[in-house]
């Protein structure tokens, strides 16, 4: 079975989450959630979601050092975030949101309500249809 998610994180061969979407790996839930757990990366992210931008457009930002962004292009590289490609002698890097979808998968089961929610809200249905059935039992007693 081939990873839904492309790129760096197929060729790992990682054992499969046992719990949730058979092609999303507990290493690879961990690496992207790593990844955008840092506020300078999310940031990144939110560049790239509009354009492309060199590695200095992007790090012209930031007032972080250039060499500290290029460490967070990096992290967000290896583990699919982001692809670069050369053009020139620049780096231009765009988003690549396959893994995010992943993410939302491994996180999906956790967001669903609750089997007991399910339950309750049946009752919930069940207790107005019996009021309306003794509602209108009522009104058939009182016109007879």
């Amino acid at each position: 079975m081939t990873p839904a998610v492309p790129g760096p994180v197929q060729a790992r061969g990682l054992r499969l989450c046992q719990t949730c979407n058979p092609s999303v790996t507990l290493s690879f839930v961990n690496e992207v959630a790593g990844a955008i757990a840092d506020p300078v990366r999310r940031e990144i992210l939110v560049l790239l979601r509009g354009s492309r931008l060199s590695a200095g457009e992007i790090a012209s930002r930031f007032e972080i050092s250039r060499p500290a962004v290029s460490r967070h292009l990096r992290v967000l590289r290896e583990c699919g975030l982001v692809r670069d490609e050369v053009v020139g002698r620049q780096r231009i890097y765009l988003l690549d949101p396959a893994p995010l979808a992943g993410l939302a998968d491994w996180l999906a089961p956790f967001l669903r309500p609750a089997g007991w929610e399910h339950h309750l809200d049946a009752l919930k249905t069940e207790v107005y249809r019996t009021r309306r059935e003794r509602g209108a039992d009522r009104r058939e007693e009182n016109t007879a």
